[in-house]
């Protein structure tokens, strides 16, 4: 089972440059998608997720066009083939 996972272009030079990324360990959910991303790099943790290991409040998780945030948080399901978005929150007035 393969996930993709797409990071800000922002972010991709923590992650050697590149800004889509492919997660072969098989996982089944988006903490797990995370867990292996870290693994592999390791730079990327600090910037998506708190002390704590939760989402920072300006970053955004989809599992194709359905938002983690709504629906089961970190232990949201991916299925294979899955494209796992990383996305900066926008906000403003």
């Amino acid at each position: 089972m393969s996930v993709t996972v797409r990071i800000p272009t922002y972010l991709a030079g923590f992650a050697g440059g590149s800004s889509v990324l492919r997660i072969d360990s098989g996982p089944t959910n988006v903490r797990e998608v995370l867990d292996a991303l870290w693994q592999a790099h390791p730079a990327l943790r600090d910037r998506i997720v708190d002390e704590q290991g939760q989402l920072r409040q300006h970053v955004n998780i989809f599992v194709g066009d359905e938002a983690v945030a709504w629906n089961e948080g970190l232990e949201s399901k991916v299925y294979d083939g899955a494209e796992v978005l990383i996305v900066p929150a926008v906000s403003g007035g």
